[in-house]
């Protein structure tokens, strides 16, 4: 790369041409005036990594004029903005995906090259922003990411976790978490917007007044004030020119230097203020830890929303609307319960802050929030100490008895003489300890309820929110999970997605219901010849990361087996495990079996202190130690965990696999996502009738998917009439050798008690059914294993998968969003330059 030219600009040169120029030139130009004047090297001493900012603030120049032309019209008074409340956003790396999005790949590929670099090396060399657990974060990602391709006002508000979601490393077998210091060479895609920075209160205690006009009022009165500066950072659409906005919120003290304690000589005292405050947003709280007594999670909680809420509020008076609207300028989406003190926090500020009525305040909240749900398991569904909330929040906690007085008075009017009806209901769970349910807040609090696949919709109304569904049904409706097929074809399977454009056009790209059309290619022998090659190459990349990354030797040609995703017991990864065995145990009893040979693949963390998690990886890689090293198994099968799963791998991991392992326990996931992104790609699914499962067996054909397990309702009823997992323990010998061989203490060198809690709680317990659906499984496995015998067959269905997955486009869903839930309509971005002449400056 050359180093840097001054230029003498002309009066009326554009800057568009000079200074954000797409031309070859004009980019090489703009690469080495970022390494030069931001970077502060020159080519012969940068690294990888100076390069690789240099390319990204070049391509953060291309985008800023798209991003705020859509501000500017955001700002318009009768346009209505989507803001989605997320805990978490796990957007990935955004170099590759701004490069597809903008259209300017070719172009940037071009210059990268012609000045001496690799694009695809530099791209690697982003660290991915950690800000999310899983599934519920990668799905806020790929809204916002629709959101903007489909030219909708939108801004994703979060967190500017300081530290994400930790690196996972594997010693001796066990995950062992490493800091995940995402901002250490600094983010060049986020603009600090410190002019907008706002004042979040916590802890203390209220007061009663009466306002000049004999108004009863209540102010709050904290204990700790805290300052939220916001982030942003733009999220264009693919080929548009509308850009989405993600605004997340990093925690100050107001004053970092207490210099009257510094001049006492009390030096920690001096700083201390800073460092509480800014532990607010300092660490992404793991998922499924225990919530109860987290006091920082629900600080963290408080703390977005009170900081997007009243940005939201800023601007609704800043354009001139009056407060009394502002449910038809902002729709807000709660993703999960996460920002659900929302619904409190909103009321104070108008209430409080703002001396509107509490009728009208209430008519605007409900109106103004839509609530997703995205879990059946009750530990999963917020709770908070009262003791904890109230010293915190004092006068949300007011606002929380007010609001659910009226609503259990709303109750008992409806139903008569129904006390356990109005206890379930309740804001406030008095069973024990007594806690504020925060589902039962995000519920009367929204005028929209959802569920994310028709399933786990259809048993939120059965089970979790059934009292609210019979009290609001007009509420509750099903949106289905999607992913971005940006993501997750075009930049994660390159080839494939050229493959499908030569034939189809690119149309597909933002219509993915066009992929049916590659149905008329399923008999052409030569498109499934160029589909197994391409597969095949995929497939020989991520062979060569497994053995570069964890030492295993791999073959591309044995059946890719693959089961990526947060560490859980109900997602069954240790049914997987009873799969492998079994297996060993064929190959053991008779070494010459013949087996379709297969490499299991695992990813996927498990929070910190989930132990029983944290003992399945522990057991995958022990069976792993054993069979990838026993001679007789032949390397006719491999196990292998590769560590530190994130969205980077995942883009390396979806389009290498065969099969897709979407296995958890019938009625226990919501969607999934990880299931639309494999079969997006072309793999084929074994999975029960789980999550969105359904719907894509539903789209794919029966036929091309490997369906197994019981149905949820056949788990509810057997659990009814007392499930014994010791029965299918002693009427199954295949199952007994299985479990008898890891209380063994074969897969732990001789240790009997490594695994006994696992082993323990499938004899004794089995919450999630792996022994009520092993068979079940083994049979379907089987069912596998003979069909990729007929590659010619298996490459059919694996087009089949791809054509059929229009569906699961996070597109569609974000518009049955905008349509049924948001009343949110497409804006139109004209591009303006801001900065044209030398002359302009001065206006």
């Amino acid at each position: 790369m050359n180093p840097p030219v001054e230029t003498v600009q002309q009066e009326n040169v554009r800057v568009e041409d000079d200074r954000t120029g797409l031309s070859v030139e004009t980019l090489k130009r703009a690469i080495a005036d970022h390494l030069f004047y931001m970077q502060g090297k020159f080519p012969e001493i940068a690294t990888k990594n100076d390069f690789y900012m240099a390319l990204a603030y070049t391509v953060r120049d291309r985008l800023l004029r798209r991003w705020l032309n859509t501000i500017q019209v955001l700002n318009k008074p009768n346009v209505k903005i989507v803001g989605y409340l997320s805990a978490e956003f796990l957007m990935g790396p955004h170099l590759g995906n701004n490069l597809i999005n903008l259209g300017i790949e070719h172009q940037v590929r071009q210059a990268v090259t012609e000045g001496g670099l690799n694009l695809d090396e530099i791209i690697e060399q982003e660290e991915e922003p950690g800000l999310g657990n899983g599934g519920l974060g990668r799905l806020a990602a790929c809204f916002l990411d629709s959101l903007a391709t489909l030219d909708i006002p939108a801004i994703g508000y979060g967190i500017r976790y300081e530290f994400g979601i930790f690196d996972q490393e594997i010693c001796d077998g066990w995950q062992v978490e490493i800091t995940d210091k995402w901002l250490r060479y600094g983010n060049p895609w986020e603009i600090q917007d410190t002019q907008a920075t706002v004042e979040v209160k916590f802890g203390g205690h209220t007061e009663v007044y009466t306002d000049d006009s004999g108004r009863y009022q209540v102010r709050w009165i904290p204990n700790t004030i805290v300052t939220g500066i916001p982030y942003n950072t733009p999220i264009p659409g693919y080929k548009t020119n509308t850009s989405a906005t993600l605004r997340l919120w990093k925690a100050e003290a107001p004053e970092s230097f207490d210099f009257q304690a510094f001049n006492t000589g009390d030096y920690y005292r001096a700083v201390n203020s800073k460092v509480v405050s800014e532990n607010i947003t300092k660490v992404l709280y793991p998922n499924d830890e225990p919530m109860a007594g987290k006091q920082l999670r629900l600080e963290q909680e408080f703390f977005f929303v009170s900081c997007s809420l009243q940005d939201i509020i800023r601007v609704q008076l800043q354009i001139g609307n009056t407060l009394s609207k502002l449910h038809e300028k902002f729709a807000l989406q709660l993703n999960d319960t996460h920002p659900a003190i929302a619904v409190a926090e909103l009321m104070r500020l108008l209430v409080d802050e703002h001396q509107m009525d509490w009728d009208e305040a209430w008519h605007v909240t409900q109106n103004t929030f839509a609530y997703t749900n995205h879990t059946l398991l009750p530990e999963a569904l917020e709770k908070w100490p009262v003791s904890i909330f109230g010293s915190l929040l004092p006068r949300h906690l007011e606002i929380i008895y007010e609001i659910n007085r009226r609503l259990l008075d709303e109750v008992r009017l409806k139903y008569p003489n129904d006390t356990e009806r109005v206890k379930r209901m309740s804001l406030i769970d008095e069973t024990g300890e007594r806690y504020v349910r925060m589902a039962n807040l995000a519920c009367v609090g929204s005028h929209a309820i959802n569920g994310v696949a028709e399933l786990h919709t259809q048993l939120l109304k059965e089970t979790t929110l059934r009292d609210f569904y019979e009290f609001f049904p007009e509420k509750f409706s099903n949106k289905t999970n999607g992913v971005t097929p940006r993501r997750w074809m075009v930049l994660s399977d390159r080839n494939m997605a050229n493959q499908i454009s030569r034939k189809i056009g690119e149309g597909w790209i933002k219509n993915l219901e066009e992929l049916r059309k590659l149905e008329a290619f399923v008999e052409d022998a030569e498109f499934r010849e160029e589909w197994q090659q391409i597969q095949h190459s995929v497939k020989c990349k991520l062979a060569s990361y497994i053995h570069k990354q964890v030492g295993i030797v791999v073959n591309p040609e044995s059946l890719f087996d693959i089961q990526v995703k947060r560490i859980h017991e109900y997602k069954r990864q240790h049914l997987n495990v009873l799969h492998i065995i079994t297996l060993y145990n064929r190959i053991k009893r008779n070494p010459d079996i013949d087996i379709t040979p297969r490499t299991f693949i695992f990813g996927g963390k498990a929070a910190p202190g989930y132990y029983m998690a944290k003992l399945i990886i522990k057991l995958i890689n022990s069976v792993g130690e054993v069979v990838n090293k026993d001679p007789d198994v032949r390397d006719r099968l491999k196990v292998v965990f590769l560590p530190d799963y994130n969205v980077t791998l995942g883009q390396k991991v979806y389009p290498a696999a065969d099969l897709s392992e979407q296995i958890s326990t019938a009625g226990k996931e919501a969607s999934g996502t990880g299931n639309m992104k494999f079969s997006m790609n072309g793999a084929l699914t074994i999975g029960t009738l789980d999550g969105a499962n359904i719907e894509i067996r539903e789209q794919v054909g029966e036929a091309n998917f490997f369906l197994f397990g019981l149905t949820s309702a056949e788990i509810a009823d057997l659990k009814a009439k007392g499930y014994n997992p010791w029965d299918h323990y002693h009427s199954n010998p295949q199952l007994r050798e299985v479990i008898d061989l890891i209380a063994s203490g074969h897969f732990s060198h001789g240790d009997t008690n490594l695994f006994k809690p696992l082993v323990d709680s499938l004899l004794y317990q089995d919450q999630y059914m792996l022994f009520a659906d092993y068979q079940s499984y083994i049979d379907a496995q089987d069912r596998v294993s003979q069909a990729y015998r007929d590659q010619e067959n298996w490459t059919r269905m694996s087009i089949l998968n791809v054509a059929r997955m229009g569906k699961f486009s996070s597109d569609r869903a974000i518009r049955e969003y905008c349509q049924d839930i948001w009343k949110v309509e497409p804006i139109q971005v004209e591009l303006q330059d801001y900065v044209q002449s030398k002359a302009s400056l001065k206006a």
